[in-house]
């Protein structure tokens, strides 16, 4: 919530999406993803497995009409938050603004190409390898573990209520792989 609305006393109705947010964050920091899944556990890999998911989410959240104006504010909760990343890694005001538009034009990138792969008309396996390890091959058991955590988040998304997924509750499709901590 914005200092402004706090002070006008006045409630961001993006709070709402919150949960669901924090959730999709929540999901894509689970251990298994770096570990089995061999994700790069850098800035880049943590943000590529957010993009995934909050990508998958969206399109979860697209099978419901009344579900257009979560989705911008789900949107605008992901700009947010990488607006502060990008602040806490020292980009400064002057630059923020051009790297958020590079995020937000990866994301919609994301957005088509999980959409596609959904659609059976793009090959998983592609669009993983060029999102999460930029086109870089990794070991097949890895990318068939994102695969399959990716797929079966996707397939669960499917079949929730819309109403406990906009509460928050993302699909826990490796709850048995993840004994660690959050990465």
């Amino acid at each position: 919530m914005s200092f402004l609305s706090k002070f006008l006393n006045r409630s961001d109705p993006r709070e709402a999406m919150l949960p669901l947010y924090n959730a999709v964050v929540a999901e894509a920091r689970r251990v298994h993803w770096y570990s089995a899944g061999g994700v790069p556990d850098t800035r880049e890999g943590r943000f590529e497995m957010v993009a995934a998911l909050l990508s998958l989410t969206l399109l979860g959240l697209e099978r419901d009409d009344a579900q257009t104006q979560n989705s911008v504010f789900l949107t605008e909760l992901f700009v947010e938050d990488m607006d502060g990343q990008l602040r806490q890694f020292g980009i400064g005001d002057m630059i923020v603004g051009k790297h958020i538009g590079k995020l937000m034009s990866a994301l919609g990138g994301r957005l088509g190409a999980y959409r596609a792969a959904l659609d059976g008309s793009d090959a998983w396996d592609a669009v993983v390898t060029r999102n999460i390890w930029g086109g870089e091959e990794a070991p097949a058991q890895q990318r068939a573990h994102v695969i399959a955590g990716l797929k079966a988040y996707a397939a669960s998304l499917g079949a929730m209520d819309m109403a406990q997924l906009v509460a928050g509750h993302v699909p826990d499709t490796h709850a048995a792989q993840d004994k660690e901590q959050p990465a």
